[in-house]
């Protein structure tokens, strides 16, 4: 009778572990219901950048790729960008691809400039 208790408290442990794990994957994924605005940014590469991927501001996931083009006319990508509205990006910001610790997949960091203009919806962005 006590082996059940033991393993019955185990499978309780393991369960309780396994849905703080999605837990975790959910709020990492869906970090809430937030309006969003597009932004085309002009880019040199992107490379291992694929459309999902996330836009991340000192490492918090602030929107993702939803599209990736290339410019008919000077042969560079064209990464269409969703954004969370609440957070405004000056236009003199920088991006760089970095890869994720955990599980290596690339994403665009952003890191914010110091202008008072900020992108407008819809605009064309070159990062420097």
């Amino acid at each position: 009778m006590q082996n059940n208790t033991v393993e019955t408290l185990i499978s309780a442990a393991v369960i309780a572990v396994a849905l703080g794990f999605f837990l975790f994957a959910y709020n990492s994924t869906h970090g809430g219901n937030y309006n969003t605005y597009e932004v085309r940014a002009a880019l040199g590469s992107v490379d291992g950048i694929t459309t999902g991927a996330d836009v991340r501001l000192h490492g918090i996931k602030i929107g993702t790729v939803s599209a990736i083009e290339l410019d008919p006319k000077t042969y560079k990508p064209i990464v269409h960008l969703a954004l969370r509205d609440d957070i405004p990006i000056a236009q003199d910001s920088s991006m760089r691809i970095a890869s994720g610790i955990l599980n290596g997949n690339p994403y665009f960091s952003i890191q914010p400039g110091h202008s008072g203009k900020t992108l407008a919806a819809g605009g064309l962005w070159k990062p420097r």
